[in-house]
């Protein structure tokens, strides 16, 4: 088909048209953009926007008072920003720059984050750390290098040299830029995720850093917050350390946005309370405006609660320092430490709770290899975790059991004849009592095993007796909010769940507190509290309050709870009472209660312990005090455990130098003797009777 000349014509002209039209409409909107609404354009391609992590600062722990045990402090953090640090397209630069970093931290004597659980021996071989199961089966997991369960340290070195192109390395310089390298991929290291090579970075290590930062590309420094103690001496066992989070917490808990680089508790209250203490993460944005005004804006973000203790810092130091001085200078091979438990027998709070040996929280970590090889076990809570044979301090429990259960009165009485014969076999007394007939009141003032044998072994039974003693805490759970031992209370069902046969003697020796009965000192505090009370038993609880980080808001305000409400008879109770006054008005623990000018009733201890040390089989005895103070109007309860103390009453001087503390006064030796005398003997003659 053939067009004709002027059709041609018509045609070009028509194209020339349509391209003049397209060429102005083009021309009139770049006219519109550059001259009419230029400034507009300008602002909005100028205007930006970058979003990072904020991280919430952790709660306070206070004591009662509102004295700050554990705060916070800043620090620099030296981290990798992901939207400036090479890429793994260039991972030789990324080595360098690592390399580098590592070599100026080593110079100024400065610790970095290594989680690779890979050494190289004394050979020169790659070997993996002894105790880092858990990192060493992450490292070989599918997520990280992807390797057999069989796989060793030389073959997981190989896959991260090959992986992370560290050929050119020496074995030493490839093992540590490997190391970032793994803890990078380990973290998911990305433009939302920075990745943390150091913490707590000196200010003069920031500042070489930020002078060249040309040669340290992407490598920032922000500022956190770091732990920080008023005293770390003061209840360790009590508040616990914190401490970054390894493999298998990290697997647990990145679902609840926890990091590789995170710190969280480890033991203690900051481990129990983890989920208070942390607080929520927020998202700060930074928004810059054509015309350059910024505005910051953080979302989401919520700083850790604080925890209010029950403690009394003062107190707890008072508390620690008398067990410590007493601890030493019992002096023996067989004397690893003590406890001491300090409590509100009105309530259950826990005023004070002390374990020796002990430690420091503030160089926990730098202590750790000797804390950890220590055999006295420094790092163990004796107060909640140890358990002893209670000696004579269970008497009191035997006591109020035999009364409720009409067995014997006030006025019964025993003769004690040194022997006691149980069906062909000896059972001693070993007190040389003035009085061969005794009352219940001055069975527990000497401490007279004959009595309890008969009365709560023979007559009573274990059945009864064990009954009484649940009731009064011995052998359970207490309640309080860290890591507890619940102690053995003897019985047939317990012997034949470790494959022994109940005996009848068994019965005679529980009575006295011997046997197979194994409490610990918070249960023994716990179950001189009830008694104190008049027979309510309270849980034990060491958190007072927990409010928000301002402490604007309260959290939890605790109340007491009461977990057994004994239904006791006050008479019966008043009876057991008066027996444990006797105690410190006529009895071993005179001479040291006795300077104290508020009355105290208390009862001692002493249990033999068998131990082998280097193949020798060594006896030696555990001295327990349990008392309760104001004896008429009972506020405060102590229980001390001195391990290798010779009796109960040596242990007196540690529960007195409490009391002496939380009542501010002591007795002059020397003023009012006389008068104090004659009131002591007036006291001791209305117990009698």
């Amino acid at each position: 088909m053939r067009f004709s000349q002027e059709e041609k014509k018509g045609r070009f002209i028509t194209m020339i048209v349509i391209f003049c039209c397209i060429f102005l409409g083009f021309s009139l909107i770049l006219v519109k953009a550059q001259l009419i609404n230029g400034d507009e354009y300008i602002k909005s391609s100028s205007a930006s926007s970058s979003s990072s992590q904020v991280k919430a600062i952790r709660g306070q722990i206070l004591d009662r008072n509102g004295v700050v045990l554990v705060g916070n402090r800043q620090g620099n953090d030296v981290i990798f920003n992901a939207s400036e640090f090479p890429s793994t397209k260039n991972q030789e630069e990324r080595n360098k720059i690592i390399l580098s970093l590592i070599n100026l931290f080593e110079t100024n004597g400065i610790e970095w984050i290594n989680n690779l659980p890979i050494e190289i021996d004394s050979h020169g071989s790659y070997q993996f750390i002894e105790d880092r199961e858990s990192d060493i089966k992450n490292l070989k997991s599918r997520d990280m290098l992807h390797l057999n369960k069989y796989a060793t340290a030389n073959d997981c070195m190989a896959e991260i040299v090959k992986k992370y192109k560290l050929e050119k390395l020496s074995k030493q310089d490839a093992l540590k830029v490997g190391s970032v390298c793994y803890g990078m991929k380990a973290n998911s290291f990305n433009t939302a995720n920075p990745y943390t090579f150091a913490q707590d970075v000196s200010d003069e290590v920031v500042s070489v850093i930020k002078e060249n930062s040309a040669e340290y590309k992407g490598v920032d420094v922000q500022i956190s917050t770091y732990r920080e103690y008023t005293d770390g001496s003061i209840a360790p066992h009590i508040i616990g350390v914190t401490g970054v989070i390894n493999a298998e917490e990290y697997a647990e808990l990145k679902d609840k946005g926890y990091a590789m680089d995170d710190v969280l508790g480890k033991s203690g209250i900051e481990k129990i309370f983890e989920d208070n203490l942390k607080g929520t993460n927020g998202i700060k944005t930074v928004s810059t405006s054509g015309e350059g005004v910024q505005t910051t804006s953080v979302e989401g973000l919520k700083n850790g609660d604080n925890i209010v203790l029950t403690i009394d810092s003062k107190l707890q130091k008072v508390a620690q320092d008398s067990l410590a001085q007493k601890c030493r200078s019992v002096g023996t091979a067989n004397s690893g430490g003590g406890a001491v438990v300090v409590m509100n027998c009105r309530t259950g709070e826990v005023l004070a709770m002390a374990s020796y040996p002990t430690y420091d929280l503030s160089t926990y970590y730098d202590d750790y290899n000797d804390l950890a090889k220590n055999e006295e076990s420094p790092l163990f809570n004796r107060a909640t975790l140890s358990t002893y044979a209670p000696g004579s301090t269970a008497k009191v429990s035997t006591a109020i059991a035999c009364l409720e259960e009409g067995i014997i009165n006030p006025g019964t009485t025993k003769y004690c004849g040194h022997d006691y014969l149980y069906r062909g076999h000896r059972f001693v007394c070993q007190i040389n009592h003035e009085n061969r007939t005794l009352t219940v009141k001055t069975a527990l003032q000497d401490s007279c095993n004959s009595f309890f044998y008969y009365y709560g072994g023979e007559k009573l039974g274990i059945e009864k007796m064990n009954m009484y003693r649940e009731m009064l805490g011995l052998g359970q759970p207490t309640g309080i909010e860290i890591r507890e031992n619940t102690g053995v209370l003897d019985s047939p069902s317990f012997r034949t769940s470790i494959g022994q046969t109940w005996m009848p003697g068994f019965s005679l020796q529980s009575a006295i507190g011997q046997a197979g009965n194994l409490f610990t000192p918070l249960q023994l505090c716990n179950y001189v509290a009830t008694v104190a009370n008049g027979g309510t038993r309270y849980e034990a609880h060491l958190i007072k309050s927990i409010t928000d980080y301002n402490n604007t808001t309260t959290v939890l305000d605790k109340k007491p709870k009461v977990v057994v409400e004994t239904g006791f008879s006050q008479k019966n109770v008043d009876t057991v009472k008066a027996g444990m006054r006797l105690v410190v008005t006529n009895g071993s623990c005179k001479s040291n209660f006795g300077k104290l000018d508020i009355p105290v009733a208390c009862k001692t201890g002493t249990s033999q312990v068998e131990k082998v040390i280097r193949g020798y089989r060594s006896v030696y005895t555990n001295g327990f005090n349990i008392s309760f103070a104001p004896y008429d109007n009972p506020e405060i309860c102590v229980a001390v455990a001195i391990e290798g103390a010779t009796s109960g009453g040596s242990c007196a001087p540690v529960a007195c130098d409490i009391y002496n503390y939380y009542y501010h006064n002591l007795v002059d030796n020397d003023k009012n003797d006389s008068e104090k005398q004659n009131n002591d003997k007036d006291i001791e003659s209305s117990l009698l009777r």
